[in-house]
């Protein structure tokens, strides 16, 4: 789609991951479990996949399970960690600009320990450490690198340092995009975010304490409940194989980009603040808020000239609140816009959003009645 501007939210579907998709329905449909001809087939491809995908997470194919979306995959990281080590505490300390996910799943936590970041969203390591290291501890949650500003995440550090206590990272918006950081004992994973289906992929280091959420099944190891979806899961991988292969070049690209954005943006658009660690983040998303801007406005204004972006910070009649993200950080909240690069977003798509923007920006202030600026 021309002006897609969102692939944080999800990239469009790769072409590998298509064509595997299509192959996989017509081989991948039986029950990986069964004995019979067909089941086996599954069963060969779902290990095949299992094993594309723990090869990108740098894991064991053992240690993969798939989930039915990130969301998923997220929830039974986070309570499933803390299920396996409820002897050693209840607490969980997490950042505060962890994904929405997790602090959901961590919200029947009442001893959760949220530690603050800096105002590039960037989480204070030593308090990090500090509490992990603390009493009653049970886990510990830091995200790779941040959805929304994209500012990466101090995790091998944090993770040399807090002992035994297991790290929850979740790494829906780097895996596919940069390097998955060391330390991890436990990851989540979206494929979407990739450029595959709608599947989700939770990976738990051998030897860490961890037990599922769910009632007893076992499917995926005793992780998840239910049959795979095996079309799926070959799609993610053949997608990921694909994505990881030109991961540096298309990184480069998008890195310019993304950096042109921030310039252009700065110098053009009046009362705007581009948020984030300008060289410690992921090399596809950047995100600035507007001043005197509802948020809603301009995204409606910006998909009618063509572009789709993505806000975490309008007050919408769906949340009433602004973006905890841009809250902890202390950054400006009004008329947040991110902006996303898949691997196919161009130069010149990127030149004419940055033609227009200040013109919407300028159009939904006047009908805001905040003229003059």
């Amino acid at each position: 789609m021309p002006g897609f501007l969102d692939a944080a939210s999800g990239a469009p579907l790769h072409p590998a991951a298509r064509a595997a998709l299509l192959a996989a329905l017509d081989d991948g449909w039986a029950d990986p479990a069964r004995l019979y001809g067909a089941g086996r087939r599954a069963a060969l491809l779902l290990d095949a996949a299992r094993e594309a995908v723990a090869d990108g997470l740098g894991a064991r194919p053992d240690e993969i399970s798939f989930t039915a979306n990130g969301t998923q995959a997220l929830h039974a990281a986070v309570l499933g960690t803390l299920a396996g080590n409820r002897r050693a505490g209840l607490q969980l300390v997490h950042s505060t600009v962890e994904h929405s996910a997790v602090l959901h799943a961590a919200q029947g936590n009442d001893a959760s320990v949220p530690i603050g970041v800096d105002p590039t969203g960037r989480v204070d390591a030593a308090a990090f450490v500090a509490a992990a290291r603390g009493p009653q501890v049970g886990a510990a949650a830091l995200q790779a690198a941040n959805h929304e500003v994209g500012t990466t995440q101090p995790v091998t550090e944090v993770a040399a340092q807090i002992g035994g206590v297991p790290l929850v990272v979740d790494l829906t918006q780097t895996l596919g995009h940069a390097p998955v950081p060391d330390g991890w004992s436990v990851a989540a994973a979206d494929a979407r975010t990739w450029g595959g289906p709608t599947l989700g992929v939770v990976a738990v280091r051998t030897g860490v304490r961890w037990r599922s959420p769910h009632p007893e099944d076992e499917r995926e190891s005793r992780r998840v409940p239910g049959v795979p979806d095996v079309p799926s899961a070959v799609a993610a991988a053949a997608a990921l194989r694909a994505v990881l292969a030109e991961r540096d070049a298309v990184a480069a690209r998008q890195r310019a980009l993304v950096e042109r954005i921030r310039n252009v943006v700065a110098a053009t658009v009046p009362d705007v603040e581009v948020v984030g660690d300008p060289v410690h983040r992921l090399p596809h998303i950047v995100t600035f808020s507007c001043l005197y801007v509802d948020g809603e406005a301009l995204l409606s204004g910006l998909d009618r000239r063509g572009f789709a972006v993505s806000s975490g910070s309008s007050c919408t009649s769906s949340t009433l609140e602004p973006s905890h993200v841009l809250v902890a950080m202390g950054a400006l909240t009004s008329g947040n816009v991110r902006v996303s690069l898949h691997a196919g977003s161009t130069e010149a798509e990127v030149g004419e959003f940055l033609a227009v923007l200040p013109e919407v920006v300028a159009d939904v202030r006047a009908e805001l009645g905040a003229t003059g600026l």
